[in-house]
């Protein structure tokens, strides 16, 4: 697999939407996607360029994807990893939002600004949120929302799938991110009042839908 390469910039080129570059390393032209942002900011052809490498291998072929920095490739293999979240519109996001930016809006779900990248819709934003938000808070440190305590952990008694199962569901019957995250912190407090035997992940999804659904105060 190929991590990493360091020649001279051929020239740029961009087809549709996508945008790229040919690298050429010990006369050999490497084909390499990047997103519009890093593409942007290429300097001169001839320029000496070194880029960390994502390699996709398909059964029609293998592509190459650069970044400048390596936890900036590091992050499109977290949103590649994403159900319903490909290549380009990974590097639609990156493309978008600077590395720093873009893992603060999805530990805070910042909907609004994760839909600003093309191809990004409510859904896809909030499934970013979902699957990646405790990740990325743990591997890069940063703080949760300011709103208040709703992204904090659950209950000890949610085992991972469970929660997975339950956010996935109620993100799918249209409810935000946070909203979902209130629901389970207040269903929580009830099951550790129940006393009982720990819930089912049907348990905790009737029990937030009739919290979610109750009359505003």
């Amino acid at each position: 697999m190929i991590g990493w390469l360091q020649g001279e910039l051929a020239g740029p080129w961009q087809q549709d939407k996508r945008c790229g570059l040919l690298l050429v390393c010990q006369g050999v032209g490497y084909e390499v996607q990047v997103s519009l942002r890093q593409w942007q900011q290429l300097p001169a052809v001839g320029s000496r360029l070194s880029l960390h490498i994502h390699q996709a291998v398909r059964d029609d072929g293998w592509t190459l994807y650069g970044f400048s920095e390596r936890g900036e490739r590091d992050l499109f293999r977290e949103l590649v990893a994403v159900s319903g979240v490909g290549p380009q519109l990974a590097l639609g996001l990156l493309g978008t939002l600077e590395r720093q930016q873009l893992v603060q809006a999805i530990v805070q779900s910042d909907l609004r600004r994760l839909c600003q990248a093309p191809g990004v819709g409510r859904r896809t934003a909030e499934r970013l949120a979902v699957e990646l938000r405790n990740r990325l808070q743990q591997r890069f440190g940063l703080a949760l929302s300011d709103d208040d305590d709703a992204l904090a952990p659950v209950s000890p008694q949610l085992s991972d799938d469970h929660r997975d199962e339950v956010q996935l569901t109620l993100a799918a019957l249209g409810y935000e991110v946070l909203e979902i995250h209130r629901a389970l912190r207040a269903v929580a407090r009830q099951e550790a009042a129940d006393g009982e035997s720990p819930w089912a992940a049907d348990d905790w999804i009737r029990e937030c839908l009739r919290w979610l659904s109750r009359p505003a105060a």
